[in-house]
């Protein structure tokens, strides 16, 4: 029976796992890197760590794999200082797998021949058979039944991968995905820790053997520890907050996570854990939520997660537009008092920032900034499936496949904003920075504003974060020379363009002239109309990468100062050298200097956008990665989005991933002490007793036999 399922050598390619999609499997301990352009002195003793997914066994792509399956890899840089001269600096680049429970036993049985978990497409494509889903659902769990029969020196306790994104928070990098709680990562050498239950982190010194613990410690526990990729600390209290969803009753928990390390403890409120929010519509596929100093917005929108939809002969992962989307807002500890608003069915998986404004009269109302979807086709898409028809909604007019260069010389004539009376009522496939005003003194519930601030792609946004939570000015992201982002089958989404949106003055421009709610909005140019600007006070600036050049996504490093230094561009006289410095480096003169602004308090945008990026010339003729391609970091002047002030080059290639995150030096100096580190660990090969060792023998054999069976 299970034989049927058995992995084959698939004969198509997968688009998202070819080129620079594909895994990679060399694992670098902390290697010296090459630059040039200079390297701000703000950057100094901090790293740069950007997750992913990397599936091992990489089968490369039937139509039976997703881009999201796969085993966490996290890719860091190091600004390491030289312990011989401190002025200077020498990056470093690491890799390693996450060590979670997944990766682990599936290194002690390469038996196996495919990932353990169910891949996401066979969960979200509409052809699955009901049969199809119900084996792989119990593949997986005979294999977590047989990891912990004796014999097992892995057992599985956690379905994370833990491949989605990075937190930090209370002297603890927390590595994040939604079908688990966090997992502790020790910084800078990205070495696993454990996982973390709200309390502590496996591997710590001092843990809690009793007390509340994230999920719970009843039965259930296990399914409703499952916690958002996106976790939000505040930067006043050092809270951190936390949704955990499950397709169980009541099926959204949250949690609040006070700071317990530093001197920030004062400030704090008690712990809370796994509270259920009241109202909640059902199980959802939640990825992300908005917080404000004061507030909580979460999304219950019409795509569902849920196992019982096989009952229904329906995927598990299903959209259904004809049903609304809506927003739950809520004190941040008063759960009880949540007002639910409801709007159009969309999809939101990115949240840009949450906060509140008072009004003169007392009147509350809460603020959100999302990458809002007109539809979930990119759920499809990503895993080679095509979307069922029902979920088409009308395209452009414009053609999807102009050339980057050629959209770079549209005509001139374009309005650069339109009236709200000529903006159709009908919307395009889309990913937009939508702009939801929910004003808290409306009975019933009403979203006061809800309209596009540009019509440009946006997705994976991020903002300097000393002002989360907070009216911040500029919010950065990433987008597309194309129209949309490609959602054709058999294409992939790249990012070849960064963009900074100036969100007072849309929201400024959006009150003189209100667009139609919903569908309306503010800045209607392309980003080849964007590009032609040469108003230095324009709202929306785009840095466009040179051609066959694509960014992953960029984060936002502030200016400690507005006197910051740089170090000169250096070459290792041996890159290859895996030692923790290098002090023979050949300093070359001459290198052009980072931007010189004014002596004053840095500004919101006075900082840069750090990601990695690659060069698709290097691809093969099959558009395979060569063994000898290699990706890039780059550091981008984030006021002027003009200047490249540095680039490292890396030994080896980053695949285009997930969320990355910068770590200060402050916090790799501050994180908490631990006892032990995840290891890989082989079969034990000490001396045991006769009637163990036949018992792991014999263990070993079914093991071997049963996955032979399954696959």
């Amino acid at each position: 029976m299970f034989r049927a399922i058995r992995w084959e050598k698939p004969k198509e390619k997968h688009p998202y796992l070819t080129g620079n999609f594909a895994p990679i499997a060399r694992i670098c301990t902390p290697t010296p890197c090459t630059y040039t352009g200079v390297i701000p002195e703000d950057l100094y003793g901090g790293e740069y760590v950007r997750n992913g997914a990397n599936p091992i066994p990489n089968l490369t792509s039937g139509r039976d794999a997703y881009w999201l399956d796969g085993d966490g890899m996290l890719s860091g840089v190091i600004f390491q200082r030289s312990l011989v001269d401190p002025t200077k600096i020498v990056p470093h680049f690491v890799n390693r797998f996450i060590l979670t429970d997944l990766y682990l036993y599936s290194l002690e049985n390469p038996s196996l021949q495919g990932p353990i978990l169910p891949s996401i497409a066979i969960l979200v494509n509409p052809l699955s058979s009901l049969m199809a889903i119900v084996l792989r659902i119990l593949r997986t769990i005979l294999i977590v039944f047989l990891s912990h029969l004796p014999g097992s020196e892995q057992g599985i306790k956690k379905i994370s991968v833990a491949n989605n994104a990075l937190v930090f928070h209370d002297g603890r990098a927390l590595s994040t995905c939604e079908s688990g709680p966090p997992i502790r990562i020790k910084l800078p050498g990205l070495e696993t820790i454990g996982w973390y239950d709200g309390d502590s982190a496996e591997g710590e010194c001092h843990r809690r053997t009793k007390g509340p613990i994230i999920g719970g410690n009843d039965l259930f526990g296990w399914i409703r520890e499952w916690t958002t990729g996106h976790p939000k600390v505040d930067p006043s209290t050092g809270e951190m907050m936390l949704f955990h969803s499950s397709f169980l009753p009541p099926y959204v928990q949250y949690s609040v996570i006070p700071q317990s390390y530093t001197q920030k403890r004062s400030i704090s409120s008690p712990e809370m854990l796994n509270i259920p929010i009241p109202g909640v519509s059902g199980a959802k596929m939640m990825h992300d939520f908005g917080v404000s100093k004061n507030y909580t917005v979460i999304l219950d929108l019409p795509l569902s997660l849920d196992p019982l939809n096989l009952i229904k002969r329906k995927p598990i992962i299903l959209y259904e537009p004809d049903k609304p989307a809506r927003f739950g807002v809520f004190p941040r500890r008063e759960l009880q008092d949540v007002k639910w608003f409801e709007t159009k069915g969309c999809c939101i998986f990115h949240t840009a920032n949450t906060w509140d404004e008072l009004d003169s009269e007392g009147n509350v109302t809460v603020n959100l900034l999302a990458c809002r979807l007109t539809s979930p086709t990119v759920i499809y898409t990503v895993g080679n499936i095509a979307a069922p028809q029902l979920l088409s909604t009308r395209k452009s007019d414009i053609p999807l496949e102009k050339s980057r260069h050629d959209s770079l010389d549209a005509d001139k004539s374009e309005q650069a904003f339109s009236s709200p009376s000529k903006q159709s009522s009908e919307e395009e496939d889309q990913c937009r920075l939508y702009l939801y005003q929910f004003n808290l003194e409306c009975d019933p519930p009403v979203i006061k504003t809800q309209y596009a601030l540009s019509s440009i792609p946006f997705e994976f946004p991020t903002l300097n974060p000393a002002y989360e939570m907070s009216s911040a000015r500029y919010i950065y992201g990433c987008s597309t020379t194309s129209i949309s982002f490609d959602t054709t089958l058999g294409r992939t989404t790249k990012i070849d363009v960064i963009a900074k949106i100036d969100i007072h003055a849309l929201i400024e421009k959006g009150k003189r002239a209100p667009p139609t709610s919903i569908t309306g909005c503010i800045d209607t140019r392309t980003v080849a109309k964007i590009r032609t600007s040469r108003d230095p006070k324009d709202s929306i600036k785009t840095f466009i990468m040179p051609p066959n050049w694509y960014a992953q996504e960029a984060r936002f490093i502030p200016r400690k100062n507005s006197q910051s230094h740089c170090h000169s561009t250096y070459q290792p006289r041996n890159p290859s050298i895996s030692t923790v410095l290098s002090d023979e480096l050949e300093v070359q003169p001459d290198i052009p200097q980072a931007p010189d602004y004014p002596l004053n308090p840095p500004a919101e945008d006075d900082g840069y956008l750090i990601f990695y990026a690659f060069d698709e010339s290097q691809l093969d003729e099959e558009g395979e990665c060569p063994d000898g391609a290699v990706s890039e970091l780059w550091i981008v002047d984030a006021k002027g989005m003009r200047d490249v002030v540095a680039r490292v080059r890396l030994p080896q290639r980053v695949p285009y991933g997930l969320h990355g995150r910068w770590f200060t030096e402050e916090e790799i100096r501050g994180q908490r002490g631990f006892e032990r580190v995840r290891e890989v660990r082989m079969s034990s090969q000490g001396k045991v007793g006769l009637v163990v060792g036949l018992m792991r023998m014999v263990m070993g054999g079914v093991r071997r036999w049963v996955f032979w069976a399954i696959g």
